[in-house]
């Protein structure tokens, strides 16, 4: 949908489930808002009582949903009408005056997405005025009366106090840093950025970069449809947009939707949008891939030339750049089928010169495109908890909303066609680099008399504990290689982001150095395993 402000919305207090934990620190309440399934722990300082904002909340909010949701409340209203409402506004006042902090720890795949909201207010660069409160949210309960959610909560990096009221950071990975200037406008965040999951309420950012007039970079995220712009200053200014969730669960897109490619990650995808209610054409090279998705309501293509014509929206994920550009130039390949409007989105892991000739191609026959590789293993894409780093279209990355949210839990819009390869190519240069070392220790503790169990006790006490950390060493320990990331595409990325630094004359040498121990690894056959196999090119 069309950006545009998050507004306050009428909720009520009710009791957490059993097994979900309260955030430690200060005073908050969990939030159920009214008209929607959404909720969240929220701040009770973000609390206000319903009734002296409703006029202005009205004001503010025209959309039917919002309608739905007062009419919710004046329901509960009517419902509790003789009960003695006065207690709960004193009481609301004084809890009003308390503080919260964010919930810590991690939160394994298995549990709800949980939402936070951030409330409107202004910060002024180099002014001390602060954040003016709108708040907004509600209470349940005998007494009590509903309250409106609050637009100011600040979503604050996992296991850290705010140092000021002035501190607004969000989750580690968007690397914004300090909020100085701009608007914020109300926006939901999952108390803990650790492994939320999706399954009962999807949850999902859209993170969109551009540039400025300034040497700076523009995060406009969409929490469903949020934006987020940050300086080089450090400063940042946060807006959100209408949720295109109904209910809880994703409103999928009316556009006719095509899959090429069915390996560990397009599967996983493909069985995603097929439960998020999208239609779907799917291809592969080896089509008896296609029958289990068949089975699921899908629908058979026999070439990608028939895929992209019959389609609105053609996704692809394959293997390396040879496979994107055979996929797209060769005999009844994807170009073949492109005509004015069609939209193609190459989700493969490549380089960007590969992915630039494409686009090329592509747009020269009127076609739209959009790069999106996808940060994540078959685990992840089983899920639906990618993570998509996407370029080129903007209007296309728009258009397919509701795809990336059935296939993941952010995304991110980088600007112009190879800014997302590059990305993606020094995040698993990153990851790859790891994995090695981390096998290189396994071993060395092996063969100087050290317990390995012990090592990864050890690591996960310690600040590099992860959920990658600890699934690789179980792996080892394990000797389970079954692929969730084949060590191959490892290697090839490493082989890419090597190149890419050569291209400009950058040094790699941690990236060159894992490459080598990947390429003992598949001369041992270990290619079609997992990437945590790298280990057994360390054993003598």
């Amino acid at each position: 949908g069309k950006l545009g402000r998050y507004p306050p919305w009428p909720g009520k207090i009710v009791n957490p489930p059993k097994d979900l934990k309260k955030p430690r620190g200060k005073k908050c309440f969990f939030v159920k808002f009214f008209g929607t399934e959404d909720h969240a722990w929220i701040k009770v300082e973000q609390l206000k009582p319903y009734h002296p904002h409703k006029e202005e909340m009205i004001k503010i909010n025209k959309g039917k949903r919002f309608q739905q949701a007062v009419d919710a409340v004046e329901e509960f209203l009517r419902k509790t009408k003789g009960k003695d409402q006065a207690s709960s506004h004193n009481s609301t006042e004084e809890k009003n005056r308390r503080n919260s902090s964010e919930e810590r720890g991690k939160q394994s795949a298995g549990e709800e997405k949980r939402k936070a909201s951030l409330s409107e207010g202004k910060v002024k660069k180099g002014t001390g005025e602060g954040k003016k409160r709108v708040s907004s949210v509600s209470s349940e309960g005998g007494s009590k009366s509903p309250l409106k959610r609050a637009q100011d909560q600040s979503p604050r990096k996992r296991g850290r106090p705010p140092k000021d009221e002035k501190d607004l950071t969000i989750p580690e990975s968007s690397t914004v840093k300090k909020v100085m200037t701009g608007t914020v406008a109300g926006f939901k965040w999952p108390p803990s950025v650790s492994e939320p999951v999706k399954d009962s309420d999807p949850h999902f950012h859209h993170f969109l970069l551009s540039q400025t007039e300034k040497p700076a970079v523009c995060y406009q995220a969409i929490t469903k449809k949020l934006k987020v712009c940050e300086e080089e200053t450090g400063s940042t200014s946060i807006q959100a947009a209408d949720s295109t969730a109904v209910n809880g669960s994703i409103t999928p897109t009316d556009k006719k939707i095509g899959f090429l490619g069915l390996g560990l990650m397009g599967s996983g995808i493909v069985s995603n949008l097929l439960k998020m209610g999208h239609t779907v054409t799917v291809w592969n090279r080896t089509a008896e891939k296609c029958d289990l998705f068949i089975q699921e309501g899908a629908r058979l293509g026999r070439t990608p030339a028939e895929v992209v014509s019959t389609c609105d929206i053609t996704f692809a994920c394959v293997s390396d750049p040879k496979a994107a550009k055979d996929l797209v130039l060769g005999p009844s390949g994807v170009l073949q089928g492109i005509r004015p409007g069609k939209c193609y989105v190459d989700m493969s892991t490549v380089d960007a010169d590969t992915v630039t000739e494409l686009a090329q191609v592509i747009v020269s026959r009127g076609g739209r495109f959009l790069e999106a590789p996808v940060s994540g293993n078959q685990q992840l894409s089983n899920d639906g908890m990618l993570v998509i780093l996407a370029a080129g279209d903007r209007g296309l990355y728009e258009d397919c909303s509701s795809c990336f949210q059935a296939m993941g839990k952010t995304s991110f819009f980088l600007g112009e066609v190879g800014n997302a390869a590059k990305m993606m190519l020094i995040v698993n240069m990153v990851q790859g680099s790891f994995m090695a070392t981390i096998a290189e220790g396994l071993t060395l503790a092996q063969v100087t008399g050290q317990s390995q169990q012990t090592l990864l006790d050890i690591l996960n006490q310690g600040q590099l504990a992860s959920i990658f950390l600890d699934q690789k060493c179980q792996n080892i320990l394990q000797g389970n290689f079954k692929p969730d990331f084949y060590l191959k595409y490892i290697q090839k990325d490493l082989r890419l982001a090597i190149a890419l630094g050569d291209s400009v004359n950058h040094p790699t040498p941690m990236a060159a150095a894992a490459n080598e121990v990947y390429k003992r690894a598949k001369a041992l056959d270990q290619s079609d395993n997992d990437m945590s196999a790298v280990y057994r090119a360390y054993i003598h």
